[in-house]
């Protein structure tokens, strides 16, 4: 079905929401409203509270899911401002003890920073306001479960979600599950990568690359190498590029120049993107400062058509290298990443997510 040539076949079609919690064949959309039956009468979960996990599906298998559509506010009030790196989603295959994807909410969509902002990529797209739509295949051959933490101070008062999925597939014994995980260094620390993945035992492909930088030091922030430690790498890695900007399919830093300044500029396309550039807290008006923050920018990188595989292991990692007048120098910023891709199972359990009070934005 990849290449849209469908066949005969034993799959079947199926979706959850808040309407239809089970997915169950002929009873989407039930609820009451004061239209009357059936009339967008249960449309999300409401006052989810602090400190609880709420089910999104339990799903039996073997299937796939190829669709999940998010939204919800990205605040409760003005002192409870980061709520999409609040709500941590995990995703469990087969059963599994530990999740396969723990990622904050909104970094897992490709909107960092606890800000919201359009993506237009292969795999995530995000339409204003916080629509958040990902098209990863997951396939599942016992059970798929997904959920949501609320870790904010307050109840969340309406979240919104569908999750698209089939059953029936064939799963045989090679196809690979897939993952991802979230990470934050702040500040990096000299001369030492900055390490997006590691501890990656098994058989996989590497799938993407989400990345956020509030740069600390003046200057270029964007030599750093991108690396792939693969199948017992040690000192040195098989795949190594030639700069951040390069990664992420940029060159000469990502801007245009006009009258001798350097101006930012964005862009958000299949395979890779840059969609999220602000030196401000646009969302806070205080009497006592300003809202000047530390400049924040947003990376993504699929690799749909250059998968990294890996037999037995993988460790991915990048430098903080900057340039200036003066030359190539080490630098010390905050980094924050996701890193998606597929393995077989069971996997390693990943690093204790950070306390939400230590995912904020600067």
């Amino acid at each position: 079905m990849d290449d849209l040539i469908f066949k005969r076949n034993t799959i079947i079609s199926r979706s959850i929401n808040a309407e239809n919690r089970n997915g169950e064949k002929g009873r989407g959309g039930m609820a009451s409203s004061v239209l009357g039956p059936s009339r967008k009468g249960s449309p999300c979960l409401l006052n989810i509270l602090p400190g609880s996990i709420t089910e999104l599906c339990n799903i039996t298998g073997p299937g796939m899911i190829r669709h999940i559509w998010i939204t919800v506010d990205d605040r409760t009030d003005d002192k409870n401002r980061f709520l999409l790196r609040d709500i941590v989603l995990r995703m469990y295959w087969d059963d599994e003890e530990y999740p396969s994807v723990e990622v904050p909410l909104g970094d897992f969509f490709l909107n960092g920073f606890g800000e919201t902002y359009p993506v237009n990529s292969a795999l995530v797209q995000v339409v204003p306001l916080r629509g958040y739509n990902c098209y990863f295949k997951m396939p599942f051959r016992k059970s798929a479960r997904i959920t949501i933490e609320n870790q904010h101070a307050n109840p969340i008062p309406a979240f919104f979600y569908q999750i698209d999925y089939t059953l029936g597939d064939a799963i045989d014994d090679d196809t690979l599950y897939f993952h991802a995980q979230w990470r934050r260094e702040n500040p990096t620390v000299l001369k030492k990568d900055y390490t997006l993945l590691d501890n990656i035992k098994g058989e996989g492909a590497y799938l993407g690359t989400f990345l956020c930088i509030s740069t600390l030091s003046r200057y270029w922030y964007g030599e750093g190498e991108m690396k792939f430690y693969i199948d017992g790498d040690k000192e040195y890695p098989t795949i190594c590029g030639t700069g951040v900007e390069d990664y992420f399919g940029g060159s000469w830093s990502f801007a245009r120049h006009e009258n001798n300044k350097t101006i930012e500029t964005n862009y958000s396309y299949p395979d890779l993107g840059y969609p999220f550039y602000s030196r401000h807290d646009t969302g806070l008006y205080n009497a006592y400062h300003n809202d000047d923050v530390p400049p924040m920018r947003a990376f993504y990188r699929w690799h749909l058509n250059d998968p990294i595989f890996f037999k037995k292991d993988l460790k991915v990692t990048v430098q903080q290298i900057g340039v200036s007048h003066s030359g190539l120098f080490e630098r010390s910023d905050d980094y924050s990443s996701v890193s998606y891709y597929y393995q077989s199972e069971p996997h390693q359990k990943f690093p204790e997510l950070p306390k939400k009070e230590l995912r904020w934005p600067r």
